[in-house]
């Protein structure tokens, strides 16, 4: 059954209005694809739940599980876990982030050296915060630097760095929805991982996000509130919650190799199974790939729990054990792939691809996609407070319009990105801004108010870029982001002296 009328849009209106209601996407999800299988079954006539509910169970869920590209996201994913809890457990990133700190001496060093121990503790979005946070907490009370600027660097470089990175959770999520779009819209020319790496210099907000740091370091610009913690910390009135409940595991012997020796066995395999292959100079196929990402994260947490039975940080079964939690934790990730997997292919079978893309042919301005998908969804994360959601919202609208009226697909893509990890830095409840207020030890909605300025800031530029985007999918766009950025920070600054020299003149 296919039409392609506005009621084939039903089960993504349900999922976005549940979604923003009960702020959670799970729910939404499920939802929208149990009202797309009772509209294909005919099941709304007798309302009978318990066949809807088998249907999609036996029809759209289970085959979502025995798909091939499915099954190999969801086992890489289950690898990803196992490693990053140990990562997270097994005091290495502690160790190391506290080599870094010896010889921070100033504010300008002590900001840009958490911002690089962001960039490098890499592997988790969420074990960043809870890493860097604490290691940095002493170093910056103690050079009167507030929490809230800390909480602000490691939120900068917690998801805005993982986003941009194929071969962590982020992208093998990020690109199992989009194949799963391309395998709908029959798409064989792009693989689902040149569509990721082509859309990378189009994550505009990512990378101003990760570039404001430096810029405002370096110049002493602090604005809004942001300004006012500064000014208090530097007088000894710093805010500091009273609740610091997520504390990073330490121990008196871990080391430093425990991040950086896994790391570099995770390359040493992946390089000895792909590099053969011809890649990355080559194309190898997703499946192909997958399984030596799979393979190398294997190794890598094989490693860390070998290093830490060697240094007695935790026996070989404890370390096991955290393995396997880790491995379970993300079944939460898993549930939203297959909801989203299964809603696409609802939205499929009732033409609202098909309507979408006609809509969009009967006049939407191709320019136009990458801006409005920018900005939907960004309200729709910063609604939930999930980026991931939003992801498994758009990408089956914006993809199947941005290929039926001939819109920049990488921008589009990067846009949608952009738009959901804005909104998610702009939101009060996402678990990136509670984890990062956590790990620096301030109140939430103190981080949340700090940042906004810098947040709206970035946003603004990114929505500029994107209108231009439109026009021209030109990669080097991002360069004409990042000048604003620093033209804007700059000016920004010289007004702030010009203000505070005026001010200390009428004083005296």
């Amino acid at each position: 059954m296919e039409q392609t009328d506005i009621t084939s849009l039903i089960p993504i209106a349900i999922t976005l209005l549940i979604s923003l209601t009960t702020r959670n996407v799970v729910v939404g999800l499920f939802a929208g694809v149990l009202s797309g299988v009772a509209m294909l079954n005919g099941l709304f006539t007798h309302l009978d739940p318990l066949e809807t509910f088998g249907v999609m169970v036996k029809s759209y869920i289970s085959p979502q599980l025995t798909d091939s590209y499915n099954a190999g996201v969801i086992v890489l994913l289950v690898f990803i876990g196992g490693f990053v809890a140990l990562m997270e457990k097994s005091g290495g990133g502690y160790a190391f982030a506290d080599k870094v700190t010896t010889w921070v001496r100033s504010k300008f060093q002590a900001q840009t050296s958490a911002w690089l121990g962001g960039i490098v503790i890499f592997f988790s979005d969420l074990g960043t915060p809870l890493i860097v946070g604490p290691v940095f907490r002493p170093l910056f009370d103690k050079l009167k630097i507030s929490r809230q600027k800390l909480a602000f660097i490691i939120d900068s470089t917690s998801s805005p760095v993982a986003i941009l990175i194929p071969f962590i959770g982020w992208g093998v999520y990020i690109m199992g929805l989009i194949q799963k779009e391309f395998m709908a819209l029959s798409v064989t020319d792009i693989s689902d991982w040149d569509a990721f790496i082509g859309a990378i210099p189009f994550q505009f907000y990512a990378i101003l996000a990760i570039g404001i740091v430096p810029l405002v370091a370096f110049k002493k610009l602090d604005f809004g509130p942001m300004a006012r913690a500064e000014q208090a910390a530097d007088q000894g009135n710093a805010h500091v919650s009273s609740d610091v409940s997520k504390e990073i595991f330490t121990h008196k012997n871990a080391k430093a190799s425990f991040v950086w020796g896994p790391l570099l066995v995770m390359g040493i395999v992946l390089c000895s199974m792909l590099v053969p292959l011809g890649f990355p100079f080559e194309k190898v196929s997703g499946s192909v790939f997958r399984s030596a990402l799979s393979t190398a994260y294997f190794f890598a947490a094989a490693t860390l729990i070998g290093l830490m039975a060697l240094y007695k940080v935790r026996g070989w079964s404890e370390g096991i054990s955290v393995y396997m939690k880790g491995m379970g934790n993300m079944m939460q990730v898993a549930i939203i792939l297959i909801l989203a997997w299964s809603l696409s292919s609802v939205g499929k079978e009732l033409g609202a691809a098909a309507y979408i893309a006609e809509q969009a042919q009967s006049g939407f301005p191709h320019w136009l996609v990458p801006a409005v998908a920018f900005l939907l969804a960004a309200i729709i994360s910063f609604a939930t407070g999930s980026s991931w959601g939003t992801f498994a919202i758009m990408m089956p609208l914006v993809i199947p319009t941005a290929i039926a009226i001939d819109a920049p697909l990488y921008a589009s893509i990067g846009a949608v990105l952009s738009g959901g990890l804005f909104g998610d830095h702009c939101s009060p409840i996402s678990e990136t801004t509670i984890l990062s207020s956590t790990g620096a030890g301030c109140d939430q909605f103190e981080h949340f108010k700090t940042q906004l300025p810098y947040a709206l800031l970035n946003g603004g530029i990114a929505l500029i870029s994107f209108v231009i985007a439109g026009f021209v999918e030109n990669a080097l766009i991002f360069v004409f982001a990042l000048c604003v950025q620093v033209t804007l920070v700059f000016t920004l600054a010289k007004i702030a002296a010009e203000k505070e020299k005026l001010q200390s003149v009428k004083v005296i």
